[in-house]
């Protein structure tokens, strides 16, 4: 051993639905108990849609609405006081490919069993399969209330 430590690093998917702040919320709680930094990733997509009059939204101001999102989303959980293990990371791209890179190298993956799109009757959303399918690390799926807006 020589004597290099490095901290364990938590990554959970936060897309701002019931289920990935109950999420949000374990994940907090575990890097509390083993000492984790906590990477919250949301991702985000440009609409890839292009009409006669070309792209039907301008790329900044979909990244300005997905930050504001995504930092409300946040503030939900924790309120104004973020816990200082917490780090935010918003990334552009299909939320399951994002979160499967970012597990590289993490211990953990959580996510909440559905997301913001997900069918009221699924047990798992699209992304939190993939993830435990794909990630690169254990993978925690945690049961999130209903979230119906």
């Amino acid at each position: 051993m020589d004597g290099d430590s490095v901290t364990p690093r938590v990554v959970v998917g936060v897309d701002g639905s019931a289920p990935s702040q109950e999420a949000l919320r374990w994940a907090a709680h575990q890097a509390q108990l083993t000492g984790a930094v906590v990477e919250a990733v949301c991702a985000w997509e440009t609409p890839s849609e292009v009409g006669w009059a070309g792209p039907t939204s301008e790329a900044g101001f979909d990244f300005e609405r997905a930050q504001l999102r995504f930092s409300e989303g946040v503030r939900a959980v924790f309120g104004e006081v973020k816990p200082a293990e917490v780090r935010e990371i918003l990334v552009q791209g299909d939320p399951s490919e994002v979160l499967v890179a970012a597990s590289a190298g993490a211990d953990l993956l959580v996510v909440g069993n559905r997301g913001r799109g997900g069918f009221a009757r699924a047990m798992l959303g699209s992304v939190s399969q993939r993830c435990a399918q794909h990630a690169k690390c254990p993978v925690v799926v945690v049961q999130g209330t209903a979230d119906h807006s």
